[in-house]
């Protein structure tokens, strides 16, 4: 088939976004760019602007616009972050520099999820360039901090109601990287995901001269034994998303010099599946705590929301494969492809779950192939972030232009 969008425009669009840095909560210089890019091409856009006043003290931005073919029609929900993780050690390219070898682009960000972002940008220019009237509507929201505590992006556009998704969108699709996560051969989509929650819990013991340490109650000795009845507790099994997990991911005290600890954190980050929430996983840490056999005071305090419709999680969710948008989603991605995608779940989280999971929008994430996300020598493959632009392109055809 005649292909609408090349690699060359991909190269181009992307290596420029990977150049920006922009970790999250600090992604004003890419969100200006992306606003301009759009403008340049007569496309509409707007930015949308949120404080988060109860928790982080953020404030940031998203890029946003609505395609309006002005016929009554099917409505296209896109969604994507334009925020990356913090530059780690270890790299041996410029993780600025957009390097290609063997076509693959390096760089932070790239996989995860610049590319997916590209995707979506050179798939609205390259179907409004030909249909300004078509029946229905594309949303698309790239947004800022995904890769931080919150999702706080997509959290306060659900929040804000912004153009009314909640009640328009027939389907969602996500340019998350499906390919490079789940290391399912591109093309994949991701169906479900694992939600999940953090939490702390602190202990209260009494402290007393080391010496003596049988006069105290070790808060540190008893956090040990909760941690470890934690990390051992046998998880709920989900028959698409598999099981949850816990994960220990801090454990903290102090008894200064030669003072038995009176006081201990652990911190807990835990993945769970449909059936599961604050409330199961508060069950579950009083079982571990009471197994244990503490003798501190103890209390589990789940993190704050900046948001009251939220409760600080990311709820698990599954699309159904047989959606009728899915199917034709799917079928646009094979004429392209030349081949089905495979189905797959994630075991991670992200803005994906406040869409599926809190708004239960069917939902499906698309996105390229590559490697190290979230590490050094982060690399895509264009050929497949190509794919991905000129699918969601052809898949606006399918469903919006009338034949």
């Amino acid at each position: 088939m005649h292909r609408k969008i090349s690699q060359k425009s991909m190269e181009e669009l992307l290596r420029k976004l990977v150049s920006i840095s922009s970790p999250y909560f600090h992604e004003d210089e890419v969100m200006d760019y992306v606003k301009g890019w759009l403008e340049e091409r007569n496309l509409p856009v707007e930015v949308h602007t949120y404080k988060d006043s109860r928790v982080t003290g953020f404030e940031g931005k998203n890029i946003t616009g609505v395609l309006d073919g002005g016929k009554p029609g099917p409505v296209i929900y896109l969604n994507g972050h334009l925020d990356t993780v913090n530059i780690c050690d270890g790299w041996t390219k410029d993780p600025l520099g957009g390097q290609v070898e063997d076509g693959k682009m390096y760089g932070t960000g790239v996989l995860d999820m610049k590319s997916g972002c590209a995707s979506i940008l050179l798939a609205l220019a390259a179907f409004a360039d030909e249909h300004r009237e078509f029946a229905g509507k594309i949303i698309y929201h790239l947004v800022s901090d995904e890769e931080g505590p919150y999702g706080l992006g997509t959290m306060f556009l659900i929040d804000d109601r912004w153009q009314s998704v909640e009640e328009l969108a027939d389907i969602a699709i996500s340019t998350e990287p499906t390919a490079g996560f789940s290391g399912i051969p591109h093309p994949c989509f991701g169906m479900g995901a694992r939600g999940g929650y953090s939490y702390k819990i602190i202990l209260r013991g009494k402290s007393s001269h080391a010496a003596t340490p049988h006069l105290g109650i070790s808060a540190a000795v008893d956090a040990s034994k909760v941690a470890i009845e934690l990390e051992a507790m046998e998880k709920k099994e989900d028959p698409q998303l598999g099981k949850g997990a816990n994960c220990v991911i801090r454990l903290s005290s102090d008894g200064g010099a030669c003072s038995v600890p009176d006081y201990a954190e652990i911190h807990v980050f835990s993945h769970v599946v449909r059936g599961e929430n604050q409330q199961t996983l508060r069950r579950e840490a009083e079982e571990a705590i009471a197994r244990a056999g503490v003798r501190s005071q103890w209390e589990i305090v789940f993190r704050d929301t900046p948001v009251d419709r939220f409760d600080g999680g990311f709820p698990p969710y599954c699309t159904d494969e047989d959606n009728e948008y899915i199917r034709k989603f799917a079928a646009s991605v094979a004429a392209v492809c030349g081949r089905e995608p495979q189905m797959g779940y994630f075991d991670a989280i992200g803005d994906f779950n406040y869409i599926g999971g809190t708004l239960g929008i069917p939902i499906v994430m698309f996105g390229a192939a590559g490697d190290h996300f979230h590490s050094c020598d982060e690399y895509v493959c264009l050929d497949s972030a190509t794919d991905v632009a000129e699918s969601l392109y052809q898949f606006f055809k399918d469903v919006l232009v009338q034949k």
